[in-house]
């Protein structure tokens, strides 16, 4: 019967074949296509170069259908000789002394030849000046297919945090309770029964191991033919059958669908920190875009001397400047379709700002009064309102846009809102005085 995810880290009976290479083909062809997306913007591109660069690895590895396995844990529970154990050869630095480990190591393991079995040893959690490497650890697990996390006891709260840490990549963890050479019979079976209750629900109890690595030498007796004893000291061969069997359960039944799983999902992620790059650089173009119309409008609010008249003209540069960032964001909208949604956001401003919108008439009003005598202060000063008004409809309709085209879940009055109160006015208006003073004293 074969065998599918439970969701735990474990494996339950599925009633239909598991097809591990339809997996790779999809999880490969999903990598191509992110490799190869021509609408991604080169200098989104090149921020996530070393991303890409791992793509590129990740799709060798596919390609190749290697499988990877990382070795995780407190320093000195044996993660090292736990690995040397399955390769059957010391390929990786064993020592009593702590971070022996300092960066990620690699074998391939020749026992399981499919495709190839890489296993990845790496620094310890808990090693002195250990950030960086804690986050290499994790680095290494994020990448990795499958996850062996090591202990040589009970867990600590640091290594069930870790655990928790590691589930949510949703890799298998196939935790490893090493060195029970050090404990009796019963010993072991109450630390391995605590085990499973302290990692209950994210590690499935199947995938809890028992195993001794590099057993403690033992002193043996030697008796030669006249009966005399030498004591010598022997070391143990490794017990870690339960380990092997284990693993070659996982990798027989869904080997493929693992590393297709885990490069699936490393796509996703770098597909989601493609969409934040790109978003991040259109909002810094969208400021720009509508920092130059502000200064537009405020400019032409200023210099026209017809009260009302110069609101209309207003609305028609808002318009504009939608058509634009409707551009810079790939959803195009017609003048038609801009002109409403700046009717849109124009109505929940009125509800919003109305003494914004009784200033700004009233200062047309004075413009026409002065006999243009005061229209540089005046209309300075009814420019810089206006230059508020079409900064905060930039940023609703930039907030429209980002939301591909719609208001989420809130509607325009509350989004409009929270823009309101997320700006600080007195600084925008001083800033709009400052350019329109700026560009008048220029013409």
């Amino acid at each position: 019967m074969p065998w599918s995810s439970d969701g735990k880290n474990g494996l339950r009976k599925s009633p239909k074949p598991i097809d591990g290479d339809d997996h790779l083909a999809l999880a490969r062809e999903s990598l191509r296509e992110l490799v190869h997306d021509e609408r991604i913007p080169p200098e989104v591109r090149g921020a996530l170069a070393e991303d890409y660069e791992q793509i590129e690895a990740m799709l060798d590895k596919l390609e190749q259908g290697h499988i990877h396995i990382a070795a995780f844990g407190r320093v000195s529970v044996g993660k090292s000789a736990t690995l040397n154990a399955l390769l059957g050869a010391p390929r990786f630095s064993t020592s009593p002394l702590h971070g022996e480990t300092k960066a990620a190591q690699m074998g391939q393991w020749d026992e399981y030849d499919t495709g190839g079995v890489f296993l990845i040893d790496t620094p310890g959690l808990n090693e002195v000046a250990g950030e960086a490497r804690e986050a290499l650890a994790h680095e290494v697990a994020g990448r990795s297919d499958l996850v062996l996390f090591i202990c040589d006891g009970d867990l600590t709260e640091t290594e069930i945090r870790a655990l928790r840490v590691l589930a949510s990549h949703h890799r298998p963890i196939i935790l490893v309770f090493n060195k029970i050479d050090r404990y009796t019979r019963e010993e072991r079976s109450i630390l391995t029964r605590s085990i499973i209750r302290h990692t209950a629900g994210f590690v499935d109890p199947r995938n809890v191991v028992a195993i001794s690595a590099m057993p403690a030498e033992r002193i043996v007796i030697l008796v030669d033919e006249q009966g005399n004893e030498t004591e010598t000291l022997r070391q143990p061969r490794p017990d870690i059958g339960s380990l092997r069997e284990r693993l070659w359960t996982l990798l027989e039944s869904e080997g493929k669908t693992l590393a297709a799983l885990n490069a699936s999902m490393f796509a996703i992620d770098l597909s989601d920190q493609v969409g934040k790059r790109i978003l991040k650089a259109r909002r810094v173009l969208g400021a720009r875009l509508i920092r130059s119309y502000c200064v537009a409008k405020g400019v032409a609010v200023a210099f026209n001397p017809v009260p009302v008249a110069d609101l209309l003209a207003a609305a028609a540069l808002d318009a504009g400047m939608v058509v634009h960032l409707s551009k810079l964001y790939g959803l195009p909208l017609s003048r038609y379709e801009a002109g409403d949604l700046v009717k849109t956001i124009a109505t929940q401003l009125a509800v919003l700002m109305g003494t914004v919108w009784v200033v700004n008439l009233a200062s047309a009003a004075m413009k026409l009064g002065t006999g243009g005598l005061s229209t540089v202060l005046t209309g300075t000063a009814q420019g810089a309102v206006a230059y508020y008004s079409t900064y905060v409809v930039g940023q609703a309709a930039e907030s429209y846009l980002a939301h591909g085209k719609s208001w989420g879940g809130t509607g325009p009055k509350q989004v409009i809102r929270d823009i309101l109160d997320s700006i600080d006015r007195d600084s925008i208006l001083a800033q709009a005085r400052a350019d329109i003073a700026g560009r008048l004293r220029s013409a």
